[in-house]
């Protein structure tokens, strides 16, 4: 039997959110697909500041940014997020993991270093992730403005996203408060993101990076509706090329 391809998941877990749960959940719907075995480690995000908390992330193949902002440690997280862009580690952020990718490239990359996100009332003059613009329709109380499924997400012909579903046009579900102000996209796409994804309204609902190994950030959350019989397309991807680049890395070992 072949050693397990370790994921990385960078946030605070917590047993209450679905989110986290399901995260967990899909990656094993991934691995049974693939008929690979997948472990997986959840990486505090204060543990991230610590001496060698980031060389720690060099013995996992693949790096998932979670939901769940705000985090305990935002340096933490960006820190992580850094580790997989400068090292071309196999990346996927969802949601909150979504946002935190564009703040890192528009501070790390662009140098725009007060990037932030209105959720954590810095002050900052750079607001890259600003509240949701316009609440779905018929949401439930008490839920996040952008909840629930939405049926309309446009995606990029030729994009790796748009070839990992096949199609052209998805639904998926969402659950935050917190979009990208659109004043920013053009910093995305300067920082070498270009936007994969629209809503409806043409908002930025992902980004990938054309020339890493896997580099993917989505808004919504693949994982929510990942099920043991049909593993999410995105998910099967990232863990693939998790695994991909494991073997790499030990076949890399073996030569030296």
């Amino acid at each position: 039997m072949t050693d397990a391809v370790r994921i990385g998941i960078l946030g605070d877990f917590n047993k209450d959110f679905r989110s986290h749960n399901a995260t967990n959940d899909c990656l094993q719907h991934a691995a049974s697909k693939l008929g690979i075995s997948v472990h997986s480690e959840w990486i505090p995000t204060s543990s991230l500041l610590e001496s060698q908390g980031v060389k720690a992330l060099e013995s996992f193949d693949g790096l998932w940014a979670s939901p769940g902002s705000p985090y305990q440690s935002m340096d933490g997280m960006l820190r992580g997020i850094q580790f997989a862009r400068e090292r071309d580690w196999p990346f996927l952020g969802t949601c909150g993991g979504f946002q935190y990718a564009l703040i890192e490239c528009v501070r790390n990359v662009l140098n725009i270093k007060d990037a932030d996100s209105a959720e954590n009332n810095s002050g900052s003059k750079n607001i890259v992730i600003c509240p949701v613009a316009c609440a779905v329709p018929n949401q439930v109380s008490g839920a996040p403005k952008l909840s629930g499924v939405v049926p309309e997400i446009r995606l990029r012909p030729g994009s790796y996203l748009q070839s990992f579903y096949g199609k052209d046009t998805v639904s998926e579900e969402f659950f935050c408060n917190f979009e990208v102000n659109p004043d920013f996209e053009w910093a995305a796409i300067e920082a070498g993101f270009p936007v994969v994804a629209r809503g409806p309204q043409g908002e930025i609902r992902a980004i990938e990076s054309p020339t890493h190994r896997f580099f993917i950030a989505t808004l919504y959350q693949p994982q929510l509706s990942s099920k043991p019989d049909k593993a999410h397309p995105l998910v099967l991807a990232f863990v693939q090329a998790a695994a991909d680049w494991g073997k790499k890395k030990l076949d890399d070992a073996v030569l030296e």
